[in-house]
């Protein structure tokens, strides 16, 4: 049972996980571990998965999807009957008005939706990734210079559940360097995986770029892939001038993360997130969402 904090209802609330009854027995059994040892975790198992998905023999599970999970396609620019796979509704584009952005070059804005958690004063060899486990930035990117630069910063973590919105976003404006790709495994990054696979992030398949912020000095963006994630797509291009809320990339289908460093004294994060994350709760952001602000020394 996983219990995060909406900010919309400003209450505590119980996640509807897809999946749930399987990701327990993968991840809490012994049968189940060796199970994702020998083939869950394998690059193949989320390629076939991802054939599927991108198949329009998929087509059939997009309604039953949107129901059980109460997906609000009000805000999609398609409808359920105009996708021609699950993949292509999963990464669903929305319309405009669906995710306001806050310009205020002040305002630090959530870059995906997705449950967020926080944690500031960062030491580069123990940041957390859940309690109990830690990890290094310089093995999460495999660059040790560039993660120098990041001691005593701040380090937000946005996973995203397979019912999310998964497109995700710049979050200032800005030039961002070329993508760097790490191949790894395929773990899942739900909070049951997070508990019992130590340095799960340095272990998965992910991408990750420093993006040159305006507003709020150099960011390390960090996407990590997951169990039937088949794709990271980068839509951004390297070294052109960014807009503040223009789109960098989708997760093709599965439970994936984003992750940000930023550097000491550059930004604050809200109150209740920080108490949140402090006492183990994800809070539930948007996209475009107020989620802190820049400090005035900059």
């Amino acid at each position: 049972m996983i219990t995060y904090y909406n900010r919309k209802t400003k209450k505590y609330e119980i996640e509807n996980v897809a999946g749930d009854k399987y990701l327990n027995w993968v991840y809490s059994s012994p049968i189940g571990m060796n199970f994702l040892e020998l083939f869950v975790k394998k690059k193949l198992f989320s390629k076939l998965y991802g054939y599927y998905c991108n198949s329009a023999l998929s087509k059939h599970n997009i309604n039953k999807f949107t129901k059980k999970f109460n997906i609000d396609m009000k805000e999609s620019i398609k409808s359920v009957k105009d996708f021609t796979s699950f993949n292509d509704f999963f990464t669903r584009k929305l319309r405009s008005n669906s995710r306001p952005i806050d310009m205020n070059n002040n305002v630090l804005i959530s870059p995906g939706d997705g449950r967020l958690t926080v944690y500031q004063d960062i030491d580069m060899d123990k940041i957390i990734q859940i309690k109990g486990f830690t990890y290094k930035l310089r093995d999460l990117i495999d660059d040790n210079n560039i993660a120098s630069n990041f001691s005593n910063g701040t380090c937000l973590i946005l996973r995203l559940c397979p019912t999310d919105y998964h497109r995700f976003h710049f979050i200032d404006n800005g030039v961002c360097n070329k993508t760097q790709r790490i191949n790894g495994d395929y773990y899942s990054v739900n909070p049951i995986a997070l508990k019992n696979i130590p340095e799960l992030f340095c272990k998965n398949k992910r991408e990750w770029t420093l993006f040159h912020s305006e507003n709020f000095n150099d960011i390390i963006c960090v996407e990590v892939g997951a169990t039937c994630v088949g794709s990271i797509i980068q839509t951004y291009t390297p070294g052109k001038l960014i807009k503040k809320g223009q789109e960098k990339g989708y997760f093709k289908f599965g439970g994936s993360t984003t992750i940000l460093f930023f550097k000491r004294n550059t930004i604050y994060i809200d109150k209740d997130i920080i108490e949140n994350s402090k006492s183990g709760y994800e809070s539930k952001v948007k996209m475009g969402e107020h989620i802190g602000s820049k400090i005035d020394n900059l």
